[in-house]
């Protein structure tokens, strides 16, 4: 399962030198403004967290005009004797409740890391109860399918999305234009003044570490500890983008094959598995193949390579290849994963939170021509999955849409260490990512290495869990070039929650 682990790590480095692009300014911002405290009262959803809101500008240079209410959330530290403070986080997305990711606290974090914490979690401007972004359900329903094939589907995408911009920001509001991570930064060191920390303690997972990352070069110098799990490049143009991406679920991809052909539990053992995908892919091309569970409408092959991305994310490689088999025509799985993708949607309104990564990132392209340069690239990288589902699904609704927190090297001046971490067969966030991430933040910057799999670090083995909450407790930072090997996950600190449904994630939080 290891043989392409030397070549990937290779071919990542050298790709990751030419890839990221100019940098952009990062001056030190202000004191954040807003209000000063939080009132909190038990959570109507789950009684046994607070909730309260924030209120913050929708502009924040405009620190006394229009204002939202941001949806806020906490569990506060089980030991009162032992508390160390309030440890914010983010658990991705974009789209990703904080909210909700407190009330699942006790599933996702440590007893020592609860004893000593309030685990504060916030929805982010845009996003679920903090003012999302909306539009128009009869609009969003007529999206194209978001991969195109001719110059005819381009130009039909460059109509929808002048479209569906023009209708987000009627139903939104002016907020539509304030969503990327530089302001929801801003809005993090609101929050860290509400809660009355000196220094803001920090995790965040996948897109929660783009957080994390704005915050550290917008705030240098109020940084107690900033813990960034799976991060996101910001130096990445979409060239770069789409091409790490490729060879990360590829890599994943060959990973599970890996499993199969040595493990007797996979139901495809024996099998050619890489035939059998391919047939998939194919039968979808042509317009035959149908998720069991809706007959309504054939697959596209897009909806099965996410199964790729949704089976190795955690990695839940025992489900992925029964799902395999099952569209192959054998049983049922143990569990039915919902069909991948997007769809349509019921109701008045849907929410967009894709419009946040339109506004980190520089996604769009000028025509099919260059659109179908970056896909053949994407495919001689990825062979068996031809490419990364989740970008190639947003990257039609970024047309048209310029973004205000434009993709740039990182520039980190603080004192504070910050650690980073990865795993090396990460499918949705390359481990380059993680490494150029550090590396651009400078010397203040550790990145511990998870010699496994799969997508999140903490609280897969008991190596890097405790390394994570020692930082964070003590500011214990560990040596550069740390590693964890892959141990035994009933070792971990962390609860564990046995459902198939906590390592096959949706598309909702698929960064």
């Amino acid at each position: 399962m290891r043989r392409k682990t030397t070549l990937l790590a290779t071919a990542l480095l050298a790709l990751a030198a030419v890839l990221p692009v100019p940098a952009a300014g990062a001056a030190t911002e202000p004191e954040a403004a807003g209000q000063s405290s939080i009132t909190w009262a038990p959570c109507e959803e789950e009684p046994s967290a607070e909730c309260g809101k924030l209120t913050v500008p929708i502009d924040w240079s405009k620190p006394n005009g229009e204002t939202i209410d941001l949806a806020i959330a906490r569990r506060k530290a089980t030991d009162p004797a032992a508390r160390a403070g309030s440890l914010v986080i983010n658990p991705g997305g974009p789209g990703g409740s904080g909210v909700e990711a407190v009330y699942g606290a006790p599933d996702s974090y440590t007893e020592e890391l609860r004893k000593r914490f309030d685990i504060v979690g916030f929805d982010p401007r845009g996003v679920g109860r903090s003012h999302p972004v909306i539009c128009s359900a009869s609009v969003y329903n007529q999206m194209p399918h978001t991969v195109m094939s001719s110059q005819a589907d381009y130009n039909a995408w460059d109509a929808f999305t002048k479209k569906l911009h023009q209708d987000c920001r009627a139903r939104t509001g002016p907020l539509y234009d304030h969503v990327d991570s530089r302001n929801v930064a801003r809005d993090m060191d609101a929050l860290r003044a509400a809660l009355g920390e000196e220094k803001l303690t920090y995790y965040g997972i996948s897109y929660g570490t783009l957080i994390g990352q704005m915050y550290a070069e917008m705030y240098p110098n109020r940084i107690r500890a900033l813990a960034l799990d799976s991060n996101m490049d910001h130096s990445l143009g979409v060239a770069g983008f789409l091409s790490t991406e490729a060879i990360a679920i590829e890599d994943a991809f060959d990973q599970f094959v890996g499993w199969c052909e040595a493990d007797t539990s996979c139901v495809l053992h024996g099998r050619d598995v890489r035939k059998m995908w391919s047939d998939l892919r194919a039968k979808a091309r042509r317009g035959e193949l149908y998720y069991p569970t809706a007959p309504d409408r054939p697959m596209t092959e897009l909806q099965v390579i996410y199964n790729a991305a949704l089976g190795t994310e955690g990695p839940d490689w025992r489900l992925l290849s029964e799902v395999i088999n099952w569209l192959s025509g054998g049983p049922e799985p143990s569990w039915v994963p919902p069909l991948p993708g997007r769809g349509p949607v019921e109701g008045d309104t849907a929410e967009l939170p894709t419009r946040i990564l339109c506004q980190d990132y520089n996604l769009r392209v000028r025509n099919y021509a260059e659109y179908a340069f970056y896909m053949g690239v994407s495919k001689r990288l990825a062979p068996d999955v031809r490419y990364h589902p989740y970008p190639i699904d947003d990257l039609p609704i970024c047309l048209n849409s310029t973004p205000t927190n434009p993709p740039h090297k990182l520039k980190y001046t603080g004192d504070a260490p910050i650690l980073l971490g990865n795993s090396l067969h990460d499918p949705a966030t390359p481990y380059m990512w993680s490494a150029n991430a550090a590396r651009q933040l400078g010397p203040k910057a550790v990145l511990l290495t998870y010699e496994g799999w799969g997508h999140r670090i903490y609280g897969k083995d008991k190596c890097q869990t405790d390394i994570i909450d020692q930082y964070l407790i003590a500011l214990t930072v560990p040596p550069p070039g740390t590693r964890c090997a892959v141990g035994t996950p009933e070792e971990s600190m962390r609860k564990q929650r046995q459902s198939p449904q906590q390592t096959w994630p949706t598309d909702k939080q698929h960064w």
